[in-house]
């Protein structure tokens, strides 16, 4: 088993028994199955998790993007217009941008 095969299933168990999920206890619990873990993998896990709910995580695996506030089908639908130029003004800025970049070093790759 890979190290950090094990200090996963190590928060997952912490999540499943509603206990906070902290790099002692991780250690802890890959130690009591005889897996060597250095603390730094353990304390970056558990850092990852801080403040997150693990078990909505793994419901929500192939959920995709997040879902719009519930006020917010009746904003989107009346700024949707103003929305839609704004992303063709960017794009534009950018191609000016990209065409500018090239004259700034006084010479092209083919002159």
């Amino acid at each position: 088993m890979s190290t950090e095969l094990a200090a996963t299933y190590a928060a997952l168990i912490l999540a499943d028994e509603g206990i906070e999920i902290t790099s002692d206890k991780i250690v802890a619990l890959t130690s009591a199955a005889n897996v060597e873990l250095e603390p730094i993998w353990a304390s970056l896990l558990a850092k990852a998790l801080e403040g997150k709910n693990v078990k909505d995580l793994l419901s929500n695996v192939g959920a995709g993007g997040g879902a719009p506030a519930v006020g917010g089908a009746p904003a989107a639908a009346a700024g949707g217009a103003a929305a839609a130029e704004a992303p063709k003004e960017e794009e534009k800025k950018k191609e000016e941008e990209k065409e500018e970049s090239d004259d700034d070093m006084g010479f092209g790759l083919f002159d």
